[in-house]
């Protein structure tokens, strides 16, 4: 009986050794705010990642609801200048991590400063596949992290709830026998023209034919554009519980088409990886979250119609 216990106990030990959510999380001393979303982007920028987007976000929530918990909040998307178009070119729903973002906030009376992003596993889960490139980056972002914020700890979230739907929302719009120059207008102006009624806001585009094609460089794409799409009230009503669910925002659209490909694929990380790796489960942050999913598939079936 005793060898029983023994063996169960070394079971659960190893299961808990190995168990891991899905958030990196920062902290640093911060009682002055001198260290500042500006001097983390530029540590980034120097280490090679690209800065898509620094979204400053306690102006605009004191605007529309006329208050901020936070002394600091800013929404900052990256990618990396080799790794992301490694991985979308042998991926192409990498797409929705470039950008990638990363969380970056203080709560008023906190004397730290803290910094969310997403593991690896994380992304892969999201994106249904794995990919070296994830973890490349990954362990370029720590040892930047690490490198530019003083007196840091580092900790990564230790459980995530079980996913309420798919974590990847994908739409695809069919361009067979048709001209899909034509159709690409088509299907952006439809995502456009339907995000501003919804109540989402685009912070951000990335024409990332550009970038794989730049110095002469090749692409399996006819195009590739990403959206980094926001919702306010989301991300304030989210934030007053679970600020680490910043690491989803702004949350990014990915818009291609292969080369070889009669369609066109839109896509994005479903609230339900919000609610999960967030472990949101509060009513309120649910309600907004799964509001902002349903308008959200609403538009991009518009489009793909």
């Amino acid at each position: 009986m005793k060898k029983i216990a023994f063996y169960l106990w070394m079971i659960l030990g190893v299961v808990a050794l190995h168990a891991q959510g899905d958030l990196h999380e920062f902290s640093c001393p911060n009682p002055e705010g001198k260290v500042t979303p500006t001097m983390i982007e530029k540590g980034l920028e120097a280490n090679g990642f690209v800065i898509a987007g620094n979204s400053e976000m306690t102006h605009p929530f004191q605007i529309q609801f006329g208050e901020s918990d936070f002394s600091a909040f800013n929404l900052l998307t990256v990618y990396h200048a080799k790794h992301s178009a490694t991985l979308v070119k042998s991926h192409a729903d990498g797409g929705i991590f470039v950008p990638m973002s990363l969380g970056i906030y203080q709560r008023k009376g906190d004397k730290n400063l803290h910094v969310a992003v997403l593991t690896s596993q994380g992304q892969e889960k999201i994106a249904g596949f794995k990919a070296p490139e994830f973890g490349a980056i990954e362990k370029l972002m720590v040892a930047t992290l690490t490198k530019i914020l003083p007196q840091m700890t580092h900790t990564i979230t230790k459980t995530s709830l079980p996913a309420q739907g798919k974590l990847l929302t994908r739409f695809v719009h069919s361009t067979e026998g048709q001209a899909w120059k034509k159709e690409k207008e088509n299907v952006e102006m439809m995502i456009e023209d339907g995000l501003k009624p919804a109540g989402f806001t685009l912070s951000n585009f990335t024409d990332y034919q550009f970038v794989l094609t730049d110095k002469g460089g090749t692409s399996p794409f006819d195009f590739y554009d990403t959206y980094s799409i926001c919702k306010l009230k989301v991300i304030y009503t989210v934030a007053k519980t679970h600020p680490e669910a910043s690491a989803f925002a702004p949350c990014t659209l990915m818009v291609y088409k292969k080369k070889d490909a009669n369609e066109i694929v839109m896509g994005f990380p479903s609230v339900y990886s919000w609610l999960s790796a967030a472990e949101v489960n509060d009513a309120e942050g649910k309600a907004v979250l799964l509001q902002a999913q349903k308008d959200f598939e609403a538009v991009l079936q518009g489009a793909s119609e």
